[in-house]
């Protein structure tokens, strides 16, 4: 099961109650007081996890609270503070408060830790009311409570590159030529009903790309038909979008009116995704309409990229991943260079 959109309550833990003590020991009678401070309550904490791909862990456990600071204790010893609750999310989560509509925080970066609650600072024992006055003060401080609230996380996937293309296009099966996904695979759309997150490795190299396959677009999805509508935010994150047409004209199909259409339903969603470098995949060249279709694509779309592969017969596939690594490569190294220049 994919999650890429869930709800949680969080509560951070209170803090621990500051402790009434005198010191009561043979041949001191002015001991005092010593009496420890209570423990900080545990924080709620979201951490990123490059282990983890959605949020099913909190789907099913939608409460997570921190440990209660322990209660301060006698001969000034402070009580312990209270474990915090650290929820490993997957890179990419959009943490949104609920109440006000804003993002709190978005996990970017591995081991990227954010304090979502904070945990109560614990009460003082009634040694540190002692004074000049007061030599035996039996006042404390109770504990402050933890914050509390409640969030929508959002997963939007970081990945290398963005597959989109429409049902029945292939891609499905080209995933699983080029990456270590295996998504289902059939002679009938829809067959992806979630994302599908994949390594393209590359041996010589050392090198790997993360591919993130979108579920088939239709006409309409960037306002709510068919599945693609939903997962349109995990390719906002990509360097590359990687668009693949049926060339063969598989039902009637025209290429190039669902390669306008694809770029239609994504300007629709997000004008900046329009603004990523994208290249095409033309699909099933085994088949004898896929080459004139493709003459009849490139005079249309003179200046469009293509790539043309079938994955029936995996003709191409290694030029198509070169083409990938070349690429995103590139843009890796601009991206380093980027800060730099703004500096």
């Amino acid at each position: 099961m994919f999650i890429d959109e869930t709800t949680i309550k969080a509560r951070a833990g209170d803090g621990g109650r500051g402790c009434v003590s005198f010191r009561r020991e043979k041949y001191e009678p002015w001991g005092g007081p010593n009496g420890g401070d209570g423990g900080k309550g545990g924080d709620v904490i979201l951490r990123g996890d490059d282990d983890q791909n959605n949020l099913i862990d909190f789907k099913f456990k939608p409460h997570w609270t921190g440990e209660r600071g322990e209660h301060g204790l006698g001969k000034d010893c402070n009580g312990r503070e209270g474990r915090p609750a650290v929820l490993r999310v997957p890179l990419g989560t959009v943490c949104t408060d609920l109440v006000t509509g804003e993002v709190v925080v978005e996990i970017l970066h591995d081991h990227q830790e954010f304090v979502l609650c904070q945990g109560g600072k614990g009460g003082f024992g009634n040694t540190k009311f002692k004074s000049s006055v007061t030599r035996a003060p039996r006042k404390t401080g109770p504990g402050e409570p933890g914050t509390t609230g409640n969030y929508r996380l959002e997963l939007k996937s970081i990945a290398d590159i963005g597959l989109v293309g429409f049902p029945n296009a292939g891609k499905s099966s080209l995933t699983t030529l080029i990456t270590n996904a295996r998504p289902k695979t059939a002679p009938y759309p829809f067959t992806t009903l979630h994302p599908q997150i994949g390594i393209i490795d590359y041996v010589p190299e050392y090198e790997r790309l993360i591919m993130a396959d979108v579920p088939g677009l239709i006409a309409g999805a960037s306002s709510g038909k068919g599945l693609g509508h939903r997962f349109l935010k995990h390719i906002e994150r990509c360097k590359l979008l990687l668009i693949i047409l049926d060339l063969a004209g598989t039902d009637t199909r025209d290429p190039r009116i669902d390669y306008k259409q694809l770029l239609k339903e994504l300007e629709l969603y997000s004008p900046a995704l329009l603004d990523k470098p994208r290249l095409v995949v033309a699909n099933k060249m085994d088949e004898d309409a896929a080459v004139a279709n493709l003459v009849k694509f490139k005079k249309r779309y003179p200046k469009v990229e293509v790539v043309p592969i079938s994955c029936l017969t995996e003709t191409g596939i290694p030029k198509l991943k070169k083409e990938l690594l070349k690429r995103v490569k590139k843009m890796r190294a601009k991206d380093k260079k980027s800060p730099a220049t703004k500096a």
